[in-house]
């Protein structure tokens, strides 16, 4: 939308930062069969390219650690060529997160999430976290 462009042209970065957000967050519920998970850090957002009005966005992660309580995984934005279907990294950051109980405090990640997350430490593809936001700066 227009509100979420800059004076150059460009995706407000904080814009982008509210997608990683959210898309992280519903990546972590999934791998970790629970929807009491918080964003407890965001790493170093690094802005690598613009994103312009038009741009297809796909992002990306895979699971970097998992803990007794808090997963972190690593984050990839790329832009999506619909035309050649080429990607390009436009933004790569890491957030953490921690499963809470009802009250608001840590609690472990299943034991089954993390026997396999063990198993398939070798495995170190990155997995889509949200799979197209697309036509969403017009």
């Amino acid at each position: 939308m227009s509100k979420d462009i800059g004076v150059h042209g460009n995706l407000f970065g904080g814009i982008l930062m509210s997608w990683i957000d959210e898309a992280a967050a519903a990546f972590v519920t999934e791998y970790c069969h629970t929807p009491n998970m918080v964003t407890l850090r965001v790493g170093e957002l690094i802005f690598k390219k613009p994103v312009k009005s038009g741009n297809h966005l796909r992002i990306y992660g895979e699971v970097e650690n998992l803990g007794t309580t808090s997963i972190t995984i690593n984050i990839q934005v790329k832009k999506y060529n619909l035309y050649s279907g080429e990607e390009s990294v436009v933004c790569t950051t890491n957030t953490t997160f921690v499963r809470i109980d009802d009250d608001g405090t840590p609690t472990a990640i299943g034991e089954t999430i993390r026997q396999n997350y063990a198993k398939a430490e070798g495995l170190k593809e990155a997995q889509p976290l949200i799979k197209e936001v697309s036509g969403v700066l017009n």
